[in-house]
């Protein structure tokens, strides 16, 4: 039998000690380049601080909690017919997706430097706009009109 997967634990960042900061420095990371990448997201954090007046630990924290969606459809194989299953979304999916939004959303916009971009997929999410908003709330309507093949849900 095959050994359950050990999660290993992220070490806090250095500037604001907070674990979800470091996760997401991570995911903004490219090509191993970890400086790189801790740079743009506290250059992020000093444009948002300078545009909203707010802590950007808590402009970050209430960004993500507004794009982490709570459903999300999985295809289920029942009779030969594929069906989309509406399904509850795990803590660290959840956070995940979150991330990956968020981070697409900002790559997405051109003619600005990175962090400018980010500030402001940041500042949107906040404020619940921008791109990766707009994700969760087409995953959240696509489980809503799903909504019916919910007792396949295991």
């Amino acid at each position: 039998m095959r050994r359950a997967y050990k999660k290993h634990k992220v070490a806090p960042d250095r500037a604001y000690n907070d674990e979800q900061v470091a996760r997401f420095v991570n995911k903004v990371m490219s090509d191993g380049k970890k400086s790189t990448a801790q740079k743009i997201v506290y250059q992020a954090f000093d444009i948002i601080k300078a545009q909203t007046k707010k802590e950007p630990l808590e402009v970050f924290k209430l960004a993500i909690e507004n794009a982490s969606p709570i459903l999300e459809v999985k295809p289920k194989r029942i009779g030969g017919a594929t069906y989309q299953v509406p399904m509850e979304v795990r803590g660290e999916r959840r956070l995940a997706l979150a991330f990956r939004w968020i981070i697409d959303g900002a790559r997405a916009k051109k003619g600005k430097p990175m962090a400018e971009k980010l500030a402001a997929e940041l500042i949107d999410a906040t404020n619940n706009q921008g791109s990766a908003l707009k994700k969760k709330n087409d995953m959240h309507r696509m489980a809503e009109a799903n909504k019916a093949f919910a007792h396949f849900a295991r």
